[in-house]
């Protein structure tokens, strides 16, 4: 039987080695810049909405391997969503990395995103990993301000 944790460990170490989409988008229509004001993690996210269609999205900054992970794995997962998919997953994620129980039913699949579960054992690292989704949230409405941890 696979050890899990370990696999999951795996993934993260190989998303802050090789961030995917760790650029900015071409034709990036929104952005928003986040800062966790507890480890020092920085994070602009780009996003080319279109019709309400993320058409594509990146990344750049700089941050510890959970911070760039969990950005590296959210601009993965949501390149070709809807805006309204990736709301309900900010949701989603959200709750699992604060340690929130929510019914799974009717919630969107998490995939290779569940290697961040484990976060919400440590809680000095929770705003390392929902940075970036917070982060999402706010370019998704347009916002002009600084998402911080601290809020």
């Amino acid at each position: 039987m696979p050890d899990w944790r370990e696999l999951y460990q795996e993934l993260i170490l190989d998303h802050n080695r090789r961030p995917r989409n760790f650029r900015r988008p071409p034709a990036a229509n929104r952005e928003a810049q986040g800062f966790n004001t507890l480890c020092g993690d920085r994070i602009v996210l780009y996003l080319d909405l279109r019709d309400g269609i993320i058409a594509d999205i990146g990344f750049q900054g700089a941050g510890c391997a959970i911070s760039t992970a969990s950005a590296s794995l959210l601009t993965e997962r949501l390149k070709g969503r809807t805006a309204a998919e990736a709301e309900a997953l900010f949701r989603r994620m959200h709750a699992l990395l604060t340690g929130v129980s929510e019914p799974a039913e009717g919630q969107p699949e998490l995939g290779k995103l569940e290697a961040l579960s484990g976060v919400a054992e440590f809680p000095t690292r929770v705003k390392c990993a929902t940075l970036a989704w917070h982060t999402l949230h706010a370019a998704l409405a347009g916002s002009q301000a600084m998402v911080s941890t601290e809020e």
